[in-house]
């Protein structure tokens, strides 16, 4: 018995090209559209902290960023932005993702805006791979996929 690929329940990206046409662009704009999202989230915050939030921020952003896209993910395989967009996230299954996979999604996805070359890494890899995977996508075996596109 032939053991599976790591990709066998994802799309095949040379038959189902659609899948993963503009991916690489739809993502840029999807995480525009997020951090949108997250400033709103943190300017409502904001008020509740009687203003103290101002002086740590950057941590209030990570954790609000963090939440709100594990939340969403888990929720619908989607941010909001992606949603906006007309992707989701699929596992190597080809199912939507659950919610130790969207924290797993999540927590590579912040590492890598932390660690800048893992951050250009993954965008060469959108750019250049066949399934338009980023650096946490090819570790987890996750791929970005058109929902339009989808059967």
């Amino acid at each position: 018995m032939m053991a599976a690929r790591p990709y066998d329940g994802l799309p095949d990206p040379t038959r189902e090209s659609a899948l993963y046409a503009d991916i690489p662009l739809k993502r840029l704009i999807a995480w525009v559209i997020d951090g949108v999202f997250v400033a709103v989230l943190i300017a409502f915050i904001l008020p509740f902290t009687f203003f103290t939030g101002l002086f740590f921020l950057p941590f209030l952003w990570l954790v609000v960023g963090f939440l709100y896209r594990w939340m969403t993910i888990s929720g619908g395989s989607a941010t909001w932005g992606m949603r906006l967009t007309a992707i989701s996230l699929r596992d190597h299954n080809g199912q939507r993702l659950d919610g130790g996979t969207a924290l797993l999604h999540t927590l590579g996805y912040t590492v890598s805006l932390a660690v800048f070359p893992l951050q250009l890494i993954s965008i060469v890899l959108m750019l250049v791979s066949p399934r338009r995977q980023g650096l946490t996508d090819h570790i987890l075996g996750t791929a970005a996929v058109n929902r339009a596109a989808e059967s």
